[in-house]
């Protein structure tokens, strides 16, 4: 049985990302990528909709200004044609407190010509919006 190129794509996506390579995972974003992270904007600035390979390269790196990646671990993989939807835990310091952020965090990546066209990404954002703060939030 062939593997479907939606899991193919993703996981040299998240090995790329995971090893650090900022190169493979920009090269693998398409120039008309459709593009949200669904995090509070006031605590995650790189957060909300980018489009276009230029605005999410800067998103990226605004991540990357604000927090170091520790890890970046698939957990689960469920992919049909060009689609993928992707389970992951992931670790990054702060790097203007030095705390670091354990998360989990899902994806959703459509594919085209090879490349990422369009990406979701959720996460427990109570539980994320606590740990970039370094307190419980009291609701």
């Amino acid at each position: 049985m062939t593997e479907v190129l939606g899991r193919v794509l993703a996981q040299k996506l998240y090995d790329a990302y995971g090893r650090g390579d900022f190169a493979a995972v920009a090269d693998m974003i398409h120039e008309d990528i459709d593009w949200a992270v669904y995090n509070p904007v006031r605590v995650f600035a790189f957060s909300g909709p980018r489009h276009g390979k230029a605005e999410v390269l800067g998103a990226l790196a605004a991540i990357t200004k604000e927090y170091k990646l520790l890890s970046y671990q698939p957990e689960l993989i469920v992919a049909e044609n060009h689609r993928a939807a992707v389970i992951s835990n992931a670790a990054f310091v702060q790097r203007a407190t030095e705390r670091v952020l354990r998360l989990r965090i899902v994806n959703f990546l459509q594919f085209r010509d090879g490349k990422i066209i369009e990406f979701r990404e959720f996460s427990d954002t109570f539980d994320a919006v606590e740990q970039a703060l370094g307190t419980w939030l009291d609701v």
